[in-house]
């Protein structure tokens, strides 16, 4: 057998659970969860583990609905300012405050879901990928160890059992690569709730912190503020920092009493005076969008907690009220994450980035865009009623049109919107191209692959925004990869005008990825 990164995220993709799988997940509800941790635990057993091992890893757990890839890629960069080569300084400087090596952090390791265009983006070490070389090996170590195990059990290993699922199996590897890797600072973002996700066999965490709440995963997780609440305070444990961003009062009232359950003292990361986003001495973060400031006060709390854990008495003790050191300033302004609150340029187009998959996100995301829109409108003297306005949009697996109708509502009837609308609207799927459909890293078995042929979710939001904006022009395309064809084949014509065509780019992650995918393979056509 082959051991190539190509082989590797072959067999990945076998791991993934079918749509019919998948919706009777959902269609069971958050009971189904209750073996998850169990499970986990016994997994790692057979790659040969124990939960407490990880502990080695000096693991940061970080959960919520909105901003958590955000809140970890602040606290990796924070913490990738104090490695010992970093530009910004040596650790030698440490010594005068520390007489331990404990003090030291040399490898700083980021775990995260989902990926956008590479499976290794989510396995991460100094701010870097596992390069494909590295996936592939620690894949197959994990890979082989599982068939060992199955053999030792008297099972056949080629058995689908023989293995756990997509993300259990990305989660060991993560797990099982920085323990060989030697990362002694490791940040896990959880994949959904908290309580019974995956990444909870983490049973001693140096810190944790939880981002803002909001409806999501309701099949897994209940339909309330309160019972996600409930899930996402799994993660804090006895003897650990906690924090959280503020919540809703219903939401925060959850957190406390879980929080007093466990022993843990739960802390509130808010209102920094250079992390408000109108204040004298702000710091310009390096993710876009005015709500990054919440996730940078968390990012802040937990990344000042664990430093001084680690011995850096520098560090002030409380941070909310002491200037922030210029390697957190660095740390906060250097972080760059591909699909979020991000604007590429090519030619006379203007692509504006940013998944959106709950009803506060892709809220949002339209007042990012209508900010974006109101610079441009400042900066550019084309700028006209005519200008083109171009939306590509997609979610597959949740309530699609709803989310639609908020963004619509969002840029139309917010005071900060301008009453913006779109000239053209297109609702892709995420299928990447149109003869070679996905690229392999961006396979998905999970949807309804019917609904995909048939476009039955494109044509329905099509025929939703029809309602909702009788003036734009509203198509629904089979691939990302014509979308971006569509929107380029405007640009072209509006050329001699001199227009810049401003298109968002928002709904699924999935889409997000794919359309990245489409503009870095095919940047030489555009």
């Amino acid at each position: 057998m082959s051991r190539s990164y190509e082989d590797a995220i072959a067999s990945l993709n076998q791991l993934q659970s079918n749509f019919a799988i998948v919706n009777a997940i959902r269609k069971a509800g958050p009971n189904m969860n209750l073996q998850a941790i169990p499970e986990m635990i016994e997994w790692c057993k057979k790659i040969g583990y124990q939960p407490s091992d990880l502990n080695r890893l000096n693991l940061i757990h970080i959960a919520g609905t909105k901003g958590k890839g955000s809140t970890c890629a602040f606290i990796s960069s924070i913490l990738n300012q104090y490695l010992p080569d970093s530009a910004s300084g040596s650790l030698a400087t440490t010594a005068a405050h520390s007489k331990t090596a404990s003090s030291k952090v040399s490898k700083v390791g980021l775990y995260t879901s989902p990926h956008l265009r590479f499976v290794r983006e989510r396995i991460q070490i100094n701010n870097e990928p596992l390069s494909e070389q590295q996936f592939a090996k620690y894949f197959f170590e994990i890979w082989d160890r599982l068939e060992e195990s199955a053999r030792a059990a008297g099972m056949d290993p080629k058995d689908p059992a023989s293995k756990p699922v997509y993300f259990r199996f990305l989660t060991l590897m993560a797990f099982h690569a920085y323990m060989c890797e030697g990362v002694d600072a490791a940040i896990i973002e959880c994949g959904i709730g908290g309580e019974y996700d995956t990444t909870n066999i983490i049973d001693k965490p140096v810190v944790t912190g939880i981002t803002s709440l909001g409806i999501d995963h309701q099949s897994m997780l209940g339909e309330t503020i309160e019972e996600i609440a409930w899930h996402k305070a799994g993660i804090m444990k006895s003897g650990s920092a906690a924090f959280t961003a503020p919540q809703l009062d219903s939401a925060m009232e959850v957190l406390r009493k879980r929080a007093a359950e466990k022993g843990v003292d739960l802390r509130v990361a808010t209102g920094h005076p250079e992390l408000t986003p109108a204040g004298a001495t702000t710091v310009r973060l390096g993710l876009s969008g005015e709500f990054q400031y919440s996730n940078a006060n968390v990012a802040v709390a937990v990344a000042s907690s664990f430093l001084r854990s680690r011995g850096l008495t520098e560090i002030p003790a409380d941070i909310s009220t002491s200037p922030l050191p210029e390697k957190f300033k660095r740390g906060l302004e250097t972080p760059k994450l591909g699909g979020r609150c991000e604007t590429r340029r090519e030619k006379n187009i203007a692509w504006h980035i940013d998944g959106g998959h709950t009803l506060e996100s892709i809220e949002a995301t339209g007042k990012w865009f209508a900010s974006q829109q109101r610079q441009q409108q400042q900066q550019s003297s084309s700028s006209s009623p005519t200008t083109p306005r171009i939306l590509i949009f997609n979610q597959q697996t949740r309530d699609a049109v709803g989310l639609a109708r908020a963004l619509h509502r969002t840029l139309t009837h917010s005071p900060s919107s301008a009453n913006l609308t779109f000239t053209h609207a297109i609702f892709c799927t995420n299928v990447t191209y149109k003869q070679a459909g996905y690229r392999p890293d961006l396979v998905s078995i999970n949807t309804n692959a019917s609904e995909v042929e048939a476009l039955s979710v494109q044509r329905g939001l099509a025929s939703a925004w029809e309602e909702l904006s009788p003036g734009t022009e509203v198509v629904a395309k089979g691939t990302i990869e014509e979308a971006v064809e569509f929107v380029r084949d405007i640009a072209q014509r509006e050329s001699e005008r001199g227009v810049e065509v401003s298109t968002l780019v928002t709904g699924s992650l999935h889409l997000v990825g794919g359309l990245l995918e489409v503009l870095e393979s095919t940047a030489g056509s555009a």
